[in-house]
């Protein structure tokens, strides 16, 4: 089973499409929050979430967004009221189980109160060991990340549509998830892969 793995879109449907070409054939999407921005809702970035039947987790943007904060955003025309509905009903955690493992969805931090963002150095990354979970998978910080904590394997695809990863020269980025049962390598089961954001042209070399 190959499960395909974004976060952080931001209302860039480009960077969603290139990311699930590159991802190729999957048998899962998930979505691990922010898939709109700040104050921004993407008719587009939701339908085709929802097109592709994926896991979805709401982040800090929805929740800002569906609140009293929101309200004069929500209110704005052109926003369909069915998607901003179908968004609305995500939950800001799910556990899904896939072929035999339990995954835990997040757009944060597996406690209470969740918003923190854990870097891929921060000591924080360790408490993520105690989640009742085989898989956790979290974005917010846009920032790679795959280690097994103790019996727990950490996964943060970066984002797909806000690039602010310096390892990966700030490229947008996705990832594949191998569930097949004999593969319990880490390398073998986690393919991150990184992509430009096509909303800005290439730097000329030299």
């Amino acid at each position: 089973m190959r499960v395909g793995i974004v976060s952080d879109i931001h209302c860039n449907l480009q960077g969603l499409d290139l990311a699930l070409a590159a991802m190729g054939d999957i048998d899962e999407l998930l979505c691990l929050g922010d898939s709109i921005f700040e104050y921004q809702f993407s008719n587009e970035v939701v339908a085709r979430l929802r097109e592709r039947g994926a896991h979805i987790v709401q982040g800090n943007h929805e929740e800002v967004y569906l609140s009293a904060a929101g309200e004069r955003a929500r209110a704005r025309p052109g926003t369909d009221p069915e998607l901003l509905r179908f968004l609305a009903e995500q939950p800001p955690r799910r556990y899904v189980e896939l072929a035999g493992k339990r995954l835990l969805l997040i757009h944060s931090t597996p406690w209470e109160p969740r918003g923190d963002y854990v870097h891929p150095h921060s000591a924080k990354l360790d408490r993520f060991a105690e989640a009742d979970a085989d898989i956790v998978l979290y974005g917010h910080t846009h920032c790679q990340v795959v280690k097994r904590i103790g019996p727990v394997l950490v996964i943060n695809p970066g984002s797909a549509g806000d690039a602010r990863d310096s390892r990966n020269g700030r490229q947008l980025s996705c990832a594949v998830l191998d569930l097949t049962p004999e593969r319990d390598a880490v390398p073998e089961l986690v393919r991150l892969i990184d992509y430009p954001d096509p909303r800005y042209p290439a730097r000329p070399v030299g």
